[in-house]
């Protein structure tokens, strides 16, 4: 079975566990995750990892962020070429950066998965950072040498070309949910619950999902609201809570299982996602499609790729960016609409199985690989590639 390197610098934040997911669904690829260094909290994959630098201690992660930027190193090299990779397949254009020099030590075929903030964040503002600075300094390089450019909805693609990326290596592929494990189950379902997943972050819209909150709070007394996620915003966003008198529970980081459940509990999931002030956007959302997996419709905005994840008036209803008033509306209209409710529920999870199966998705990501490998530049540097590539030397980026 061939061997495919599944690339993100850090491995792997709590947010990310669609890549473990992804990577996990492949049935004609070994999947190994590969990294620069280590994040805390990460995600428990299962699979096999390796990274450049171990350890989880502050001057260990310092290291791993310098050798994000330099070339591939030797030992590093050396546990990669073991493995006997025929593909590495980074996830986000910064990444794709990163694993350059291991593309070309190698001489494999790379594959970039494109998910949102990646292809919308404005250059002046990865112009602020040593990262973004980094970014674009080799971004031509790295549309010139990745193979396939994969696009997590049309949204992205539509993104990417405004962004300047070649437009003959955009394919547009779904990540895909696991939807054997996200399905409707037989529980009780809390009729008042209003759910949010995600970063506490701006581009996540959770202020307005409070705000919407704070309005029904004469028609529907009962109506509460929990929050599951952390980030910068969290004090801001209590802080608010606190103000407009809102019933809230601020969850914090929950482990996978406890969303689904949260999930499978919960009246409609409210996730109101708005454009950032420096341009990123949502790249698809897997929240969505987890929610209307389990049964649970959706309340969100006409927001990037979102209309691709919701049916509109099917599986969800969607609102114009920060319109708190609408979300009110619609989150009255699924807590006290049973009939309404029942119908969007059963649609959800039949729409996310007609269009989001994670097993159909990743045997499209497969034939990708394919593809790429197949390709006779491809084929000769296979072929060349042992005999010429010695890991103990070092590699220019």
């Amino acid at each position: 079975m061939p061997t495919a390197l599944i690339f993100r610098e850090r491995l792997l934040p709590t947010s990310e566990t669609f890549i473990v997911e992804q990577a996990s669904a492949l049935k004609r690829y070994r999947a190994v995750l590969t990294g620069i260094y280590r994040t805390m909290p990460t995600v428990l994959s299962g699979l096999e990892e390796v990274v450049a630098v171990e350890g989880k201690t502050k001057a260990a992660k310092c290291l791993g962020r310098i050798y994000g930027y330099l070339s591939a190193q030797p030992s590093f090299l050396k546990k990669l070429v073991a493995l006997e990779p025929t593909v590495l397949h980074a996830h986000f254009a910064i990444d794709g950066v990163k694993a350059l020099p291991i593309a070309e030590a190698m001489q494999l075929p790379l594959i970039v998965t494109l998910h949102g903030y990646d292809v919308t964040t404005s250059d002046d503002y990865f112009a602020n950072s040593f990262s973004g600075r980094h970014y674009l300094r080799n971004r031509r390089k790295l549309f010139d040498r990745a193979q396939r450019f994969v696009c997590v909805s049309r949204s992205i693609r539509e993104a990417a070309l405004r962004a300047g990326f070649p437009e003959g290596k955009l394919q547009v592929l779904y990540t895909g949910i696991d939807c054997h494990r996200f399905r409707p189950v037989h529980s009780e379902r809390d009729p008042d619950l209003v759910l949010f997943v995600g970063r506490l972050v701006e581009k996540k819209g959770c202020e307005f999902v409070l705000r919407a909150m704070a309005m029904l709070r004469e028609s529907r007394p009962a109506a509460h609201l929990e929050i599951i996620g952390d980030g910068p915003r969290r004090a801001e966003l209590e802080e608010l809570a606190r103000c407009l008198q809102v019933r809230v529970n601020f969850r914090g980081i929950q482990s996978s299982e406890e969303v689904r459940l949260s999930m499978s509990r919960a009246r409609v999931l409210c996730n109101p996602s708005v454009t950032a002030a420096n341009g990123d956007s949502e790249g698809f959302g897997m929240v969505f499609a987890e929610a209307q997996a389990v049964g649970t419709p959706v309340v969100s905005s006409w927001h990037a790729a979102i209309p691709e994840a919701v049916s509109h008036g099917e599986t969800g209803i969607l609102c114009a960016e920060r319109d708190f008033a609408a979300i009110a509306e619609a989150l009255a209209t699924f807590l006290g609409d049973d009939e309404f409710w029942m119908r969007t529920s059963t649609r959800a999870a039949a729409w996310v199985r007609e269009n989001f199966d994670i097993s159909h998705q990743a045997k499209k990501l497969e034939d990708i690989f394919d593809e790429s490998c197949s390709q006779p530049r491809v084929l000769e540097a296979n072929r060349l590639k042992r005999a010429s590539l010695s890991p103990g030397m070092p590699v220019s980026p």
